[in-house]
């Protein structure tokens, strides 16, 4: 990641508030997922970018008021993905 300076020094991340503490590595993935979780998501109800997070694991859309659960950082996660299509598979064989 490049440098980037301005007339006052420095552009930190959401993980400049630790400082030099912790380690670069640590504060790179907490600056990382923060990063990932303020982003707008996706609705599954509506399809529009609207969902943010609640609380830990909790996501609502702004727009349809559509509250899920979802992964704690993400709203859908890798293995809920992986889930949701073998799920999909199975009752399209049954059908």
């Amino acid at each position: 990641m490049a440098k980037k300076y301005t007339k006052k020094g420095r552009v930190t991340r959401s993980a400049g508030r630790f400082g030099v503490r912790y380690g670069r590595k640590d504060r790179k993935l907490v600056a990382d997922l923060e990063e990932k979780m303020r982003m707008p998501h996706i609705c599954a109800k509506c399809a529009r970018p609207t969902v943010s997070r609640v609380g830990t694991g909790i996501w609502k859309c702004a727009k349809c008021d559509y509250t899920f659960a979802g992964g704690t950082y993400i709203p859908q996660t890798s293995v809920g993905k992986t889930v949701t299509r073998l799920v999909r598979k199975a009752t399209e064989q049954i059908a």
